[in-house]
């Protein structure tokens, strides 16, 4: 196998580079619905695809920017059409035609579902004159049979069709007339040249979704004209069952059209208008962002003149700004006037104040703004302060003893002060349950001697234990546990107890522990290694 792999190994690399490049090409469907753009380097054919796609093409101002084929899709109708964006051809043999330009001709001959745009620049910004391109259109013809074909005339924002000369307007008019003939080698009327010739700018975007939906249509009847003609359709026409209702009086039934159908059709059958939406209202007074649509024209009140209300209504048809007094700043500046009269009669004087009444209101604000100076800073450290207990408070500010100073300087009998925090702050020590013994039992006096009497520590425990709660036993059945009675429950234990047994003395954790250890682990029991002994190191 080496040696075969080995003889034909340039030929697997060559299927390799073809590999790599099939991979690179666009997928491309050649049997959906196509639309096909062609025409000379730089005429505006990658901008028309950028409009009606979303595919990004690179769109620059020289020739030769598009260098293979790239494909768009697009949606008319409800039915999807994909648009193949070709390379630009010029007008010379096939055999100096470039792999560049190769691309477009192969994707002439070989796509049958699609219709042609042959693109005309008419402003001749491209480079190339219309002769030029004329020429190329009559060369190529050949590959446009059975297929619709529509001649677009682009850049008209720099030169109108209607501005070319005579015999530029005489070049175009050969072209469409050998468009029409593929028409009417279509199937279609020799009188109808609508669709053939369009024009369009993809600068201002005029005429763009025209030439779009031209296209799309003409390639759809196609396809339709050639369904109807073939034999398939008579496979399942029989299938087909057209209902003509039968008149069943001379009463005249006009048809009904819904208000939900546009405007015009509404018209068009001479119903009434349709009423104007927010839609319209918007459209016709400035748009998004200039008009805003009233919330409040359709509430339903007692009266319309409340709909513009500006505060709404709470109460019997009043609103919050019906109880308020239009005369309510003028009554906050009297108060605020008053309260400053009242201020100032409450005023302390220093002056009136006798001199021992002067130390003390002195000592007064000073104990007052060494408080205020206090809290603050108490506040400003709260978060990095740690909370003392008052046993370790080294300054002695929280004692019982400046406490009583404190009451007596003021007046007042500290003695229950005093005695009330002591009684608080000594810790309560737990007391033992006693035994509640009814004193009229005969056996109370001996119980008591026991307690007290008795030299034996541990008749005494037993004698206080009598009093206290005992658990239950293993054996008592509790409701929801799912035994018949006591026996039952007792004979479950024995067995759980026996079960664990084994798995006890093997020492396992649970009965998941499937760990088997080493019994005697070699650096436990081994020695030290005699001379010229190696075995284990």
């Amino acid at each position: 196998m080496c040696t075969v792999v080995k003889r034909i190994g340039p030929s697997l690399a060559y299927l390799e580079q073809i590999r790599q490049h099939i991979s690179r090409l666009p997928s491309i469907d050649p049997n959906i619905r196509t639309i096909l753009i062609c025409g000379y380097p730089n005429v505006g054919k990658s901008s028309f695809i950028n409009k009606i796609t979303r595919a990004d093409v690179d769109v620059q101002p020289y020739a030769f920017t598009t260098k293979s084929l790239f494909v768009g899709h697009t949606d008319y109708k409800f039915l999807r059409y994909q648009v193949i964006d070709t390379p630009g051809i010029l007008d010379r043999p096939f055999e100096d035609r470039n792999i560049i330009e190769m691309c477009s001709i192969t994707a002439l001959a070989h796509l049958r579902a699609a219709a042609v745009l042959f693109f005309l620049d008419i402003s001749g910004s491209c480079g190339y004159s219309i002769a030029q391109q004329a020429a190329l259109f009559h060369s190529i013809k050949f590959l446009f049979m059975n297929k619709p074909l529509i001649i677009v005339c682009n850049k008209t924002d720099l030169q109108p069709l209607d501005g070319i000369s005579e015999e530029d307007m005489k070049l175009v008019m050969e072209m469409k007339s050998e468009a029409m003939k593929t028409v009417i080698g279509l199937g279609g009327e020799a009188t109808s040249d609508e669709g053939v010739l369009l024009t369009l700018s993809t600068l201002t975007e005029d005429g763009v979704i025209s030439v779009k939906n031209t296209a799309c249509e003409r390639l759809l009847n196609q396809r339709v004209d050639l369904k109807m003609k073939s034999q398939k359709i008579n496979d399942f026409v029989n299938r087909f069952h057209v209902a003509m209702p039968q008149p069943r009086d001379q009463k005249e039934r006009p048809p009904c059209i819904p208000q939900s159908v546009p405007e015009a059709k509404a018209k068009q059958a001479g119903d009434k208008e349709k009423r104007n939406t927010e839609k319209d209202l918007e459209n016709e007074n400035g748009g998004a962002g200039v008009y805003s649509a009233n919330l409040k024209k359709n509430y339903i009140l007692a009266n319309d003149e409340w709909k513009e209300d500006v505060m709404p209504e709470i109460l019997d048809g009043h609103n919050v700004y019906d109880f308020v007094d239009p005369d309510i700043l003028h009554r906050l500046e009297e108060l605020k006037r008053e309260a400053e009269e009242v201020d100032d009669e409450f005023e302390m004087d220093d002056m009136e104040l006798t001199p021992e009444e002067q130390k003390t209101l002195v000592e007064i604000r000073k104990k007052k703004s060494l408080l205020i100076h206090e809290h603050r800073m108490k506040k400003s450290t709260a978060e990095s302060r740690p909370t003392v207990p008052r046993k370790f408070d080294k300054d002695r500010k929280f004692t019982s003893k400046r406490m009583g100073r404190q009451l007596s300087d003021l007046g007042l009998d500290p003695r229950m002060a005093i005695n009330r925090a002591r009684s608080r702050s000594v810790p309560r020590r737990g007391r033992k349950r006693e035994r509640s013994v009814d004193r009229g039992d005969p056996g109370f006096g001996d119980a008591m001697d026991m307690d007290v009497d008795t030299p034996n520590k541990k008749l005494r425990m037993i004698s206080r234990s009598r009093s206290r709660s005992r658990s239950r036993p293993p054996s008592e059945v509790v409701p929801g546990e799912g035994f018949k009675d006591s026996s039952q429950k007792s004979q479950a234990l024995r067995k759980v107890k026996k079960s664990v047994k084994k798995r006890n003395k093997d020492a396992r954790r649970g009965e998941a522990d499937r760990v088997i250890p080493t019994l005697k682990p070699k650096h436990l029991f081994s020695g030290k290694r005699s001379i010229g002994k190696t075995q284990r190191r």
